[in-house]
């Protein structure tokens, strides 16, 4: 259950940076014929085409989406490319994928603490950076603004009056915003100037959300896509979470959010206040019903991690229907592939970031109710 962390003291200025449709791009790049083309990127499974993975924008105007598959995506696309994931050992291999998401990482990582979420995805605590910035370079005394940055979206900020971009610069420069709305402008240029860097350097567009907490970067980073960022205003966060559905939040899309419609008639987030602390803690335990709390009035006290690799590393294999392993050579078999995988991404880990993997964990099920986890510590032979 989700646990409620203390609130810093200090604002902060949180980002959640996005590649946008990331394995499309990454194929674009080795491909660049694709480039401008209705995309997507498949599984290796051939029946009826393989799964959608990742679609491009292109191919979305069609209709195309990710829960398709290959056939599908024909019917409603004719001239959409199809682009199969590389196979390694009769399974996908995502090691090009993984490693253009370092790639970006690298870049990132120069400007603050950096939390690598998921291949695609990245937390960044830009506050000293941001401080820095407004004691030595505040926008309001800058002659020029970055341009990219004035292309920000501001929550509550009107796109449809006057001149956008010049509304945009008027905010990111004003002289008497307060403190935690300077140190966001600030943060709204230094993630500008990283998206840029990170086209340049490596040719993929990514999306982001600036606000005081990663829930609040999160929850915007997809709002404007692709290619753009969305800026979290303290004065914006109640308006924008009254009417945002409960089940958008991260932790409350199972059980819990669909106890608070059931039992308590909560549909969005800002139905939330008119629960007490106490009454939501009487509902699902202290912890939780603070969390709830805060979650409502958008205070998070999670901290960005400063991890730019992995926690672990993953191999695995699904065998769906007909295709379910049937006899122990089968299995030994499929064992035998998934350990050399793992056996030399962990190598590699080793040579790469001189750390040695501790703990095996082996996950088998043979239908929804029959599952079997074992665990084991690794002796380490280097």
């Amino acid at each position: 259950m989700p646990v409620a962390r203390p609130e810093p003291q200090e604002p902060r200025v949180i980002a959640h940076l996005d590649l946008d449709c990331f394995y499309v791009q990454v194929e674009q790049r080795r491909n660049p014929a694709l480039r401008g083309q209705p995309t997507a990127v498949v599984q290796y499974n051939d029946w009826k085409g393989g799964g959608l993975i990742a679609v491009s924008y292109e191919a979305r105007k069609f209709g195309v989406k990710r829960s398709m598959r290959g056939d599908e995506a024909k019917n409603v696309c004719p001239g959409i490319n199809l682009v199969q994931v590389p196979v390694s050992r009769d399974k996908a291999d995502l090691n090009v994928y993984r490693n253009a998401g370092s790639e970006v990482v690298a870049i990132l990582s120069t400007k603050g603490k950096c939390e690598r979420a998921s291949i695609d995805e990245v937390y960044l605590d830009l506050t000293d950076a941001a401080k820095e910035m407004h004691l030595e370079s505040p926008p309001e005394s800058s002659e020029s603004i970055f341009e990219e940055a004035t292309k920000s979206n501001i929550l509550d900020l009107p796109s449809d009056v006057g001149d956008r971009e010049e509304n945009v610069k008027a905010w990111l420069c004003r002289a008497d915003a307060n403190y935690q709305d300077k140190l966001l402008a600030c943060g709204a240029i230094l993630v500008a100037q990283l998206r840029v860097k990170v086209l340049e350097e490596t040719q993929f567009t990514c999306s982001a959300g600036i606000a005081h907490n990663k829930m609040l970067a999160k929850l915007v980073s997809g709002m404007h896509k692709p290619a753009q960022q969305t800026v979290v205003p303290s004065s914006s966060v109640q308006d924008f979470l009254a009417s945002l559905p409960v089940k958008k939040m991260k932790q409350l899309g199972g059980k819990l959010g669909s106890s608070l419609q059931d039992d308590l008639g909560v549909e969005t987030v800002g139905d939330l206040l008119g629960f007490t602390e106490e009454k939501l803690q009487e509902y699902y335990g202290v912890n939780t019903g603070t969390w709830l709390w805060k979650t409502a009035r958008g205070i998070s006290g999670e901290e960005v991690e400063d991890r730019l690799l992995p926690k672990s590393h993953v191999c695995g294999k699904t065998f769906p229907g007909p295709k379910a392993l049937k006899n122990n050579s089968s299995v030994k078999s499929w064992l035998d592939k998934l350990c050399e995988e793992l056996s030399e991404r962990i190598q590699s880990d080793l040579s790469c970031n001189k750390r040695v993997a501790q703990t095996l964990t082996l996950h088998a099920r043979a239908s929804k109710v029959l599952c079997v986890i074992y665990s084991c510590l690794l002796v380490s032979a280097y």
